[in-house]
């Protein structure tokens, strides 16, 4: 038996929807970085590009388990100086694209195929967006968060 490697002919990049409503941010995001490597095809390899584009929907509605509203989420630029802090309550209400995508890389491979895929997710507050012209797979994440119920 032969091993499989997978040729660019190969690789195909399905889209995905997933509706965040109710749903804890640590199960979005090692789910939707599982979709953005590819690691639900058979033919998936650590290396190759194999990744799905994936677009999150009501990223202003997720659930944040634990303490963390009263925590921080720290940026540093690269600067003298430039340590940004930022409350998780805070973003919720300003910018939730930020939270989702942070947790999201941290959960990629720390090499250069993660910005690639990175670059695969598209994170929108409300439910409408517009890459229904790609006709988009709905993703359903079924356990939703205790404190929702």
């Amino acid at each position: 038996m032969k091993t499989f490697t997978p040729k660019p002919a190969d690789l195909s990049h399905e889209w995905y929807v997933i509706d965040a409503t109710d749903v804890v941010l640590g199960r979005l995001a090692s789910q939707t970085a599982n979709l953005l490597r590819g690691k639900n095809k058979p033919s998936f390899a650590p290396y190759a590009d194999q990744g799905n584009n994936v677009i999150i929907i009501n990223a202003d509605k997720i659930a944040l388990s634990g303490k963390k509203l009263a925590k921080n989420l720290y940026q540093h630029s690269g600067f003298p100086g430039g340590l940004r802090a930022d409350s998780y309550a805070e973003l919720l209400k300003k910018d939730p694209a930020r939270i989702i995508r942070t947790a999201v890389k941290g959960m990629l491979p720390k090499n250069r195929l993660a910005k690639v895929q990175l670059n695969r997710l598209y994170i929108y507050t409300g439910s409408e967006h517009p890459h229904a012209g790609q006709q988009p797979t709905v993703f359903e994440i079924k356990q939703i968060s205790q404190q929702a119920k």
